[in-house]
């Protein structure tokens, strides 16, 4: 990673983090200088004792050192417990706060970042990544600071009493420092490597579990196990590069403060020798010495923290910073009625440069008409119907409802008069009834009621003991797929929309549930700007229009009576199935 977007990563943290939270961060830099101070106390005190005290048998003195080390002692164990309360609760908070800004931006995300990104990947962008942040705003960034000013007090006490040996203790810690240095530079993308590997492998579990009935099906465990291992194993080599780098700091404070203290022995027995150093003078020097190296060295352990925090910020900072869906500045419409008339002025549309899915496409939908999309599979239904729900944004054209732009509407605005309904819909962990209320939470049971009846859901939910309260596992696992389609059609009647998709809506239902839903179908649909994706032409005889879609154009429009008249692509496509 280039030195400027490491500046423009931390100025971006600072800013968001560190800077609105300075009064809590600055009590816990007094509190933790409160605690430095209070340790140096004894170790200060043991030159008094050595030198004056106990030579001189003053038993008052020795009462009133005890008082002043008792009266330290307790001074720093309550601001230890007052640091770890403050800080550590508050990273714990802004975690789960960061948690929440990473989820909601993720929800205002277009379709396609979800199209290209695993789900397991991006759970690991909402749970792990933010982990660091405990280390920026918790104790280590207040640490970092307290412990570099907890140094330089100690170097400060240890040049009044050698300023020799404090300077050949200064030479290999300065040395430390460089080492130190180098290695956080070498170890910073390893840590942003291994979010995005982790994110990975997570993401690849997620989608394992998530199709277990497939993979038992075709008995291929080894094979996902050997994926799963793959990634594990590459996850295993990036940590073993950070540990390298980690234990080289390690050793080096080992090997270099070592050193130090060989060289401290030798002078400070030299001096004591020489009668230039007392006893008293060579324990507290040594004493204090220890509160000079412990910062240092633990602010070698912090800056790796922070090194790793600073990673997953990396990647947090890159999603917060993608480009929404309902952008405010563009999507400026606010739609308060929706009359339902949909018009498509020569639209195209590609998902990838030069591969237009989409071409020149024209048609109008009026209010509370029904549209049907048929044609071959990979012919742009689906791409039409994504492009009314504004999951898509047409490339060239534009798509209108009530004669304005689709593309500048705010989304919200729009959603809230549209329903759809998928081939294979998703049905969320819990009850029959949370899934059907899931539009309107706040729904009477009356309105219910009229849901669940108008897609015949009370058919198989009263032979359920629990009723509608049956719990249904995860994506409705424990329902067959009509039924999983019922509660789906249910869910989109309780929304009452202006504009439905039903995407290959009965693909999944029996003849009896197909003749259920079809009854609550013509009743959902009524009064509503309908579009209908189906390859059974029998589901569709009753459009006010269909279009027949080839190689993203329409090849043909009109009702079924007309396109059979014409004995063209819609034609052949009924006369093939009529023979099934």
């Amino acid at each position: 990673m280039s030195k400027d977007k490491k500046k423009v990563t931390f100025k971006w943290a600072f800013k968001e983090y560190i800077w609105p939270r300075k009064g809590m961060l600055g009590l816990g830099l007094v509190l933790i200088l409160i605690q430095s101070a209070s340790g140096m106390v004894a170790p200060y005190a043991s030159r008094f004792l050595f030198d004056d005290i106990v030579p001189n048998k003053d038993m008052n003195g020795l009462w009133v050192l005890l008082a002043v080390v008792a009266a330290s002692i307790l001074i720093r164990s309550l601001t230890s417990f007052s640091l770890a309360r403050l800080l550590s609760v508050q990273a714990q908070h802004m975690i789960s706060q960061m948690r929440v800004q990473v989820q909601s931006k993720l929800m205002k995300l277009p379709i396609g970042f979800f199209d290209n990104h695993k789900s397991g990947a991006l759970v690991s962008r909402v749970m792990t990544d933010v982990e660091g942040v405990r280390n920026l705003v918790g104790t280590g960034f207040v640490q970092l600071i307290g412990g570099a000013l907890t140094s330089i007090a100690s170097i400060v006490l240890l040049l009044q009493i050698s300023p020799i040996m404090t300077v050949s203790v200064l030479v290999p810690i300065l040395i430390f420092a460089v080492v130190m240095l180098k290695a956080f530079g070498y170890v910073r993308p390893i840590f942003r490597e291994r979010g995005k590997i982790n994110a990975e492998v997570q993401g690849s579990l997620t989608e394992t579990l998530g199709g277990v009935r497939v993979i038992k099906a075709f008995n291929a465990e080894k094979q996902e196990n050997a994926n799963f291992e793959k990634g594990v194993d590459r996850l295993y080599q990036n940590v073993k590069k950070s540990l390298t780098a980690t234990a080289l700091i390690g050793s080096s404070s080992i090997f270099l403060i070592g050193l130090a203290s060989t060289g401290i022995m030798g002078i400070g027995g030299y001096f004591m020798m020489g009668g230039t150093l007392s006893m008293g003078e060579f324990l507290s020097f040594t004493l204090l010495l220890g509160f000079m190296i412990a910062p240092i060295v633990q602010m070698g352990n912090i800056g790796s923290q922070l090194t790793e925090a600073m990673a997953g910020l990396d990647r947090t900072q890159e999603l917060m910073n993608m480009k929404e869906e309902d952008d405010a500045e563009v999507r400026t419409a606010f739609l308060k009625e929706v009359n339902g008339d949909i018009e498509f002025h020569d639209v195209s549309f590609s998902y990838e440069e030069s591969k237009e899915v989409l071409h020149n496409i024209s048609f109008e939908a009026k209010p509370g008409s029904v549209t049907a999309l048929v044609g071959s599979s990979g012919s742009g239904k689906s791409t039409i119907a994504g492009l009314v729900a504004t999951f898509l944004n047409p490339e060239s054209g534009k798509v209108t409802i009530d004669s304005i732009d689709l593309s500048t509407v705010n989304l919200s605005s729009f959603r809230q008069h549209l329903a759809v309904v998928l081939q294979d819909d998703f049905l969320f962990e819990g009850t029959i009834r949370d899934n059907i209320l899931f539009p309107r939470p706040e729904a009477t049971e009356q309105e219910l009621k009229q849901a669940v009846k108008g897609a015949y859901v009370d058919e198989f939910t009263d032979r359920f003991e629990d009723g509608l309260d049956t719990i249904i596992g995860e994506r409705g696992v424990k329902l067959s797929g009509g039924q999983r389609q019922r509660i789906s059609i249910s869910r989109a009647i309780l929304a009452n929309p202006k504009i439905i998709i039903l995407d290959e809506a009965t693909s999944n239902l029996d003849t009896e549930s197909e003749s259920y839903i079809q009854k609550s179908l013509n009743e959902l649909m009524k009064n509503r700007t309908t579009f209908v994706i189906a390859h059974r032409l029998s589901t569709i005889r009753q459009a006010d229009q269909i279009l027949v879609i080839e190689e993203g154009k329409i090849a043909e429009q009109g009702t079924h009576d007309t396109l059979l008249k014409t004995k063209g692509r819609y034609h052949e496509l009924h006369t093939y199935q009529s023979r099934i």
